[in-house]
C-alpha cells in the first residue's frame, strides 16, 4: 500500500534537476454569508514547468521567507527538507506536471459556475458531498470543518461529525471536535481534507478508516495530486481542486472527482 513518504522517495528520484521556478506564501480571510467568525487560511505554493502544487499550512509553521530561500531551488531538495506543507506542495507540483488532473482519463471534471463566494462555494461541496453518495441516516466525520459542507451533507440525509484544530463550533452552533480519534470511533464515512497531508495527520486517518473498513475521501485542495496517489491504497474519493482554487477568482473553475472503482464494490 502506498503511503506520502514512498511518494516522497519516487518523486525525488522522478525530478532529477528539475527547478520549482517560483514558491508562494498566501494568506486571507473569509467570512461568507451568515457566518459568525473569519476564518484564516494560509497556503504554501509551488510551481513546476506549467503546474502548481499548494498545502495549507499551520501559523507560525512557515516564514514568508521562503520565497526568497526556496525559488529557483531543485524539486528534489524541496522534497527532501523542510517543513512538511512545503514537501507536499513540491510533490504536489511535481505530480501534476507529470500527470495534469484534466488529462487523467479516472477524473470526473465538473465545473464551478461565476458568482460570489456564497455560490462558488456552495456549488464545490455539493460536488463533494455529490461524491460521497451519502444514505440516509449516515453518519459523516468531517475533519476539516467547512460550513457549505456541513450542509450539503446534512442536505442528503446525513449526520455530520464535525472536527477541526481552529474551529470550535459551526455556523449553526454545533460543537466541533478538536481531535480526530473523537469522530472517527462512530462515523460510518470519513471526509477529510488535503490540509491532513501537511499538518502530519493523514496517515493516522487513513490507518484508522483501513482498520475499520469505512470508506475515506479526501476534500483536496491542498495536496490534490498527492491524494490522488493514494486512491485504492485507503482513499476511496477525491474531490481535487488544483491551485489557484475557486475562492481566488469569480469566474468558472473546475474541480476533478475521482472514484476508487474497486473500494466501492
Amino acid at each position: 500500500m502506498s503511503d506520502l513518504q514512498t511518494l516522497f522517495d519516487r518523486a525525488r528520484t522522478e525530478a532529477g534537476d528539475t527547478v520549482a521556478t517560483s514558491v508562494f506564501w498566501l494568506q486571507h480571510g473569509t467570512r461568507l454569508a451568515g457566518g459568525t467568525s473569519t476564518s484564516l487560511t494560509r497556503y504554501v505554493a509551488v510551481r513546476v514547468g506549467t503546474a502548481f502544487g499548494a498545502c495549507a499550512f499551520e501559523d507560525g509553521q512557515i516564514d514568508p521567507d521562503v520565497c526568497r530561500s526556496s525559488s529557483g531551488t531543485r524539486v528534489a531538495d524541496l522534497l527532501d527538507e523542510g517543513p512538511l506543507p512545503l514537501r507536499v506542495a513540491a510533490l504536489d507540483a511535481h505530480l501534476a506536471s507529470v500527470a495534469p488532473h484534466d488529462r487523467d482519463p479516472r477524473a470526473e471534471p465538473v465545473e464551478l459556475p461565476a458568482g460570489s463566494p456564497e455560490v462558488r462555494a456552495g456549488a464545490r461541496d455539493a460536488a463533494v458531498a455529490d461524491l460521497l453518495e451519502v444514505d440516509e441516516g449516515e453518519t459523516v466525520a468531517l475533519i476539516g470543518t467547512v460550513d457549505p459542507l456541513v450542509a450539503a451533507i446534512r442536505e442528503r440525509g446525513g449526520f455530520c461529525l464535525p472536527c477541526d484544530h481552529n474551529v470550535t463550533t459551526t455556523r449553526w452552533g454545533d460543537p466541533v471536535a478538536d481531535d480526530a480519534a473523537q469522530v472517527l470511533e462512530t462515523a460510518d464515512t470519513v471526509v477529510a481534507t488535503g490540509m491532513t497531508l501537511g499538518n502530519g495527520t493523514f496517515e493516522g486517518i487513513r490507518t484508522r478508516c483501513t482498520e475499520r473498513g469505512v470508506p475515506l475521501y479526501v476534500y483536496a485542495q491542498s495536496g490534490a495530486a498527492v491524494a490522488r496517489e493514494l486512491l485504492g491504497s485507503g482513499v476511496t474519493g477525491l474531490s481535487a481542486e488544483p491551485f489557484p482554487f475557486s475562492q481566488f477568482s469569480a469566474e468558472p473553475t473546475r474541480l476533478f472527482r475521482y472514484r476508487d472503482r474497486v473500494a466501492r464494490t
